[in-house]
């Protein structure tokens, strides 16, 4: 992964402008949902995507570790997990 930086200030609300370039090299559009996360002091954000990890499905959706799943592809996992 290439490390790239630019720097933005927080606004008195906290908020952070997110370059326009790195929006649109991850697709993300005004409305979308950004997830994000601290560990130790590094602060990620990662586009939610509203379809399944696994079949791209959008319906009956659970999350799991922070990944979407649909509840066929959940069955089809435990399925599996509890077979063995």
């Amino acid at each position: 992964m290439n490390k790239t930086g630019i720097t933005r200030k927080v606004d008195n609300l906290g908020r952070v402008v997110i370059p326009k370039t790195y929006r649109d090299k991850l697709q993300i559009k005004e409305n979308d949902t950004i997830n994000i996360n601290m560990e130790d002091q590094i602060l990620t954000m990662t586009k939610v995507e509203d379809s399944c990890l696994f079949c791209g499905s959008k319906k009956d959706l659970i999350t799991f570790e922070n990944k979407l799943i649909c509840n066929k592809c959940s069955n089809k996992f435990l399925a599996k997990v509890l077979i063995k």
